[in-house]
């Protein structure tokens, strides 16, 4: 066996590329780009210089991290969903958030049937749709849930272009929200919807601690477990949902609300998995993405689009608090960071909070979203 097929060389390599992302992450170039990007890009150029297995080479370890660590990783970043602290963000986010999720759904069927992107995707077009309602509902959680289901992320180079136009659509939406307010001020006038102030518990739950680790390696693997005896009952259901519903259920849970470090636990489990697919990005393959890629933005763009208009029209319509409907815009197709930076420069402090918790929701949300679509296309 020649050294760059070891399986702990090639663990060890993973877990390298992992930290480099995350200390890359924090400089200048790398905010814009992000940690879960840049794990992607360091794994492709040492897969592509030979220097660890790519897609045409692959070994036991990748396969066994997109089968059991990958899942996993997902449920325990659903263990911090708190569905009763949902409550605290209000009505009117909640009711805006849940129109937004709609309008994503809604936006990625008529974008769907406006370009017909299965003329040149073929039969990944669905599933893609599938993983972009997911994200652009509640984030990369049900973006990968999607994947993991039809093995998508096998197809390195067509999952990591998929990963990019989802940065750059989202980078533009920042951009459209920031000035969203400001503009549609000139035509209509709004008012602002008063929002109690919600807070929620700053109890250190990221320091991971050890009777927190032996309860979550047992209920990561335990879980996984029933959630393939489940699909093996019902081989209808997708193994996934039921190990989503399971991490969702067992976070309204004393026991489980106790534990420390999930969430960071699981984004380790991402960033590892998101390392293997920079793995099967090979270059040869770059050449296919041409009219591709160009198919991906477009479909996105018109997506995200048609979900801008419907929470314009909708939130104008019920609240006409047209900070607060770019904020909740911007949680739905960013996620919650980019929605408390919106909220920050707003000024809307108030709103900060809410933006997190409806995050959360868009967490326990998208990847039913995302399975619908795929099922209905």
């Amino acid at each position: 066996m020649h050294f760059t097929e070891n399986p702990v060389y090639v663990l060890g390599i993973l877990c390298l590329m992992v930290l480099a992302s995350i200390y890359a992450g924090k400089t200048n170039l790398g905010k814009k780009v992000g940690p879960a990007l840049l794990v992607i890009l360091f794994t492709a150029v040492l897969a592509n210089a030979g220097l660890i297995p790519s897609a045409s080479n692959t070994i036991a370890l990748y396969d066994g991290i997109f089968t059991y660590v990958a899942p996993i990783s997902i449920f325990y970043l659903l263990l911090g969903v708190n569905l009763q602290s949902i409550k605290k963000a209000g009505a009117p986010m909640i009711i805006l958030f849940l129109i937004g999720s709609l309008a994503t759904t809604l936006g990625i069927l008529a974008a769907w049937f406006m370009i017909s992107p299965e003329a040149v995707l073929g039969e990944d077009g669905r599933i893609i749709a599938g993983m972009l309602t997911g994200t652009y509902t509640g984030g990369s959680i049900n973006f990968n849930a999607v994947a993991l289901e039809y093995n998508f992320q096998e197809k390195g180079i067509l999952y990591a272009g998929t990963i990019a136009v989802d940065n750059v659509v989202t980078t533009l939406w920042i951009m459209v929200t920031l000035a969203m307010p400001a503009l549609i001020r000139n035509f209509l006038p709004d008012k602002k919807v008063v929002t109690r102030q919600a807070t929620i518990g700053e109890d250190d739950k990221e320091a991971l601690d050890f009777r927190s680790l032996a309860w979550l390696l047992f209920l990561g693997v335990a879980a996984y477990y029933i959630s393939e005896l489940i699909s093996g009952l019902f081989p209808k259901i997708p193994s996934i949902i039921t190990l989503s519903t399971i991490g969702i259920l067992l976070a309204q849970t004393s026991l489980v609300r106790s534990l420390k470090g999930s969430h960071g636990l699981g984004l380790y489990l991402i960033y590892l998995f998101l390392a293997v697919i920079g793995a099967y990005c090979e270059i040869q393959s770059v050449i296919e993405l041409e009219q591709v890629g160009l198919t991906l933005l477009l479909f996105t763009s018109i997506a995200v689009l048609l979900h801008g208009v419907l929470v314009v029209f909708f939130g104008g319509l019920f609240y006409r608090d047209w900070e607060m409907i770019a904020i909740v815009s911007q949680a739905n197709i960013g996620g919650g960071t980019t929605a408390i930076a919106l909220a920050e420069t707003f000024g809307r402090k108030e709103l900060i909070v809410p933006a997190i918790l409806v995050g959360t929701l868009g967490n326990a949300l998208g990847t039913y979203l995302g399975f619908l679509v795929v099922y209905l296309l």
